[in-house]
């Protein structure tokens, strides 16, 4: 990670109130701990980052800030870059058919990414990326402080699970993260089935797993 990008992250835990050492000199609790959505907007988009000068919109959430299922997915694509919001294109439809599946809706549940900005080419995050936003995924998560946290993908699973295993190994399998007190469970992206539509019978399961294990705790 770059020099810059290190003193991002170490900048992060200040703006939590943790005092650290950025140079030289020490760090001083901040008075503007983030304890609202709104908060962790501010801070993320206050984020140097090179990916934010070349997408259009940032990317933040949307849905059910009271929500008990979290949908984490990757970075934005061309459409969701051009609205601002996640989940809105191809991928996006496929993901509201699962949804109904299973008798959710959007309305329900609460959507973000690892990242808030479209890296160029659409292409997969990386490390860097991935180190700088994760503390944000995990304050992220706990304002909303849903019951299951699905995982979109691989390059979230790895992301948040902080591992190297595949997302065929890792799906529809419970987990947990220390630090996330909501049940972790990994599962494909919906651009994925796109390629593969083989594997949407695998997808709904997942989600049927997800459903069983909320069923009847929902909070509308």
């Amino acid at each position: 990670m770059e020099k810059k990008e290190v003193v991002e992250v170490l900048q992060w835990f200040s703006d939590m109130g943790i005092s650290d050492v950025i140079n030289k000199e020490p760090l001083k609790p901040s008075r503007k701990k983030i304890t609202t959505l709104s908060d962790l907007k501010k801070a993320m988009s206050n984020v140097d980052i090179p990916i934010k000068y070349c997408a259009t919109n940032m990317v933040f959430g949307m849905g059910n800030e009271k929500a008990d299922i979290l949908l984490l997915g990757e970075a934005p694509g061309a459409e969701e870059d051009r609205q601002g919001l996640p989940f809105v294109g191809q991928s996006g439809q496929l993901l509201d058919k699962a949804l109904a599946a299973v008798g959710l809706d959007r309305t329900k549940v609460y959507i973000t990414n690892i990242l808030p900005w479209r890296p160029p080419g659409n292409r997969t995050p990386n490390t860097q990326e991935v180190a700088l936003f994760r503390p944000y995924v995990i304050k992220h998560i706990s304002l909303i402080n849903p019951k299951v946290v699905v995982c979109l993908g691989g390059t979230s699973t790895k992301a948040l699970l902080q591992t190297t295993e595949g997302i065929m190994r890792l799906r529809g399998r419970w987990t947990s993260v220390e630090g996330i007190s909501a049940k972790i469970i990994p599962t494909f992206h919906p651009a994925y089935l796109l390629r593969s539509p083989s594997q949407k019978k695998e997808f709904w399961r997942d989600f049927l797993i997800v459903k069983e294990e909320i069923s009847g705790k929902i909070r509308l």
